[in-house]
């Protein structure tokens, strides 16, 4: 049974491997198209979308007079909830574990690439929203898929492509299965407790916010986003500073192997270049999401005052958890030279915290692991109900929960390598649709883009 086991765990493996072969380009391709349609938002209005940010967080904003079901700075959170998950710290760690230091590296491209990606998936997602009978949001690439493409034979078939494959990579994919999974883990390597007993709480957590639908989800994230991020980056700020002096070998290691195959040491096995492209990129969706076109089903809720107010928020979801709480993995995972253990994972980002941070460190991932895939699991089952809902209306809410709750169950006892592969294998086939869409919509998408910053070149001055 054992051997049986093993041959699927290579053979999903294999077919998730053989799909992101051409996932990558088709990322980059999509990501550096939309990058140039906008003009390089996501470099030229970095300040712009940081200062929206940090107004929303300080809620110095007023918006609940627009039309949406939660704030800009809500459905940002509900966002970064559903993306700032275990993949920041086991999707990194495995990374690194089959990718080689260079893979951070490709993590970071598909990071500044995703910016404009995801400014994209949340200007759309805004732009071509709807409302359902009883008067709630209904977006996402579902809608802009069908009131966006000017050839509606391809886009009836286009949206529904996207909301089946939403939903399979809700149900089993990395939003679900493999939060709990790594959540269970956690507390498992770290105190001891059996996974069941994990899922079982896991479950019944999850279960409690998820009753109340966006408006409860997005409160229970506006409140735990900020903080579990803000938690995590202290201590792994302590762990950094215990091991500075490695920092200078850290980037030229993640540098040097972006290009060049990096050799077996210790438990790593070695890894190729292409090796490192490929789990650069896989792990930096999986943590991200941008192009995967779940983050514009939240975004598309907020009460904003445009578009592109929402866009620019959406670029800094991708800044936030790639290029600030990924690195930070990275940079522990790497100083300390627990990515030559041969563990993956939380494993592995525990044993670096434990190394850095003795007795506390490992409670510090679990509590982080713990946060990250509680907020996630409430995030993504939204997303999975919004695609449910665009197939088969607001009917299926409950059954859909149900089997939701009962497949995270499943994946807190399930093993690792077989739940990140299929949610690999999910990601690609949600993404499709959806990367479509977005180089089909790219004319959209730059001119609403530059038609704003010509009319107000600081966004200051819309009124």
């Amino acid at each position: 049974m054992e051997e049986l086991y093993s041959q699927l765990v290579q053979s999903v493996d294999q077919f998730a491997s053989w799909i992101w072969s051409y996932m990558v380009y088709v990322l980059f391709a999509v990501g550096a198209w939309l990058t140039f349609k906008t003009g390089f938002v996501q470099f030229r209005r970095l300040g712009d979308a940081a200062k929206l940010v940090f107004r929303g967080f300080m809620r110095k904003t007023d918006t609940t007079k627009l039309e949406g079901d939660v704030s800009p700075f809500a459905a940002l959170s509900t966002a970064l909830a559903a993306t700032v998950g275990n993949g920041n710290i086991g999707g990194v760690a495995t990374a690194l574990f089959w990718g080689g230091p260079g893979a951070i590296f490709w993590m970071w491209v598909c990071g500044f690439i995703g910016m404009a990606t995801k400014y994209a998936e949340a200007l759309l997602g805004v732009y071509y929203r709807e409302k359902y009978p009883d008067g709630s949001i209904a977006g996402g690439p579902m809608y802009y898929i069908k009131n966006g493409l000017k050839n509606k034979s391809v886009a009836v078939y286009l949206a529904a492509a996207f909301a089946v494959c939403g939903v399979f990579a809700a149900l089993f994919g990395t939003g679900n299965m493999m939060q709990a999974n790594q959540m269970a883990l956690a507390f498992h390597s770290q105190f001891g407790i059996p996974k069941v007993v994990s899922g079982i709480v896991i479950t019944i957590l999850v279960a409690l916010v998820m009753i109340g639908g966006i408006k409860r989800i997005a409160m229970v994230a506006e409140r735990l986003v900020p903080t579990m991020i803000i938690v995590y980056f202290v201590f792994g700020f302590v762990v950094i500073v215990e091991h500075y002096a490695e920092i200078p070998n850290v980037f030229m290691l993640i540098f040097q192997y972006a290009f060049t195959p990096s050799a077996a040491v210790g438990g790593f096995l070695g890894a190729t270049v292409s090796q490192a492209i490929q789990f650069g990129f896989r792990r930096g969706l999986l943590s991200n999401e941008a192009g995967l076109g779940s983050a514009p089903i939240a975004h598309a809720a907020a009460q904003t005052p445009s578009p592109v107010h929402q866009g620019l928020i959406g670029s800094m979801e991708v800044f936030i958890d790639t290029i600030v709480v990924c690195t930070l993995t990275a940079i522990i995972n790497l100083s300390t030279g627990m990515w030559q253990s041969g563990l993956s994972g939380t494993a592995m980002t525990a044993a670096s915290f434990s190394e850095g941070i003795p007795y506390l460190g490992g409670f510090v991932v679990a509590l982080s692991s713990f946060l990250f895939g509680y907020t996630t699991l409430i995030g993504w089952c939204y997303y999975g109900e919004q695609c449910l809902k665009y197939l088969f209306g607001i009917k299926v809410t409950y059954a859909y929960r149900i089997v939701y709750i009962i497949l995270m169950f499943i994946g807190s006892i399930a093993s690792i390598e077989l739940v990140f592969f299929v949610g690999d294998i999910a990601n690609a086939f949600m993404a499709l649709p959806n990367l479509i869409a977005l180089a089909l919509l790219g004319g959209t998408v730059g001119a609403l883009t530059k038609e704003f910053f010509k009319k107000y070149p600081k966004i200051e001055e819309f009124k």
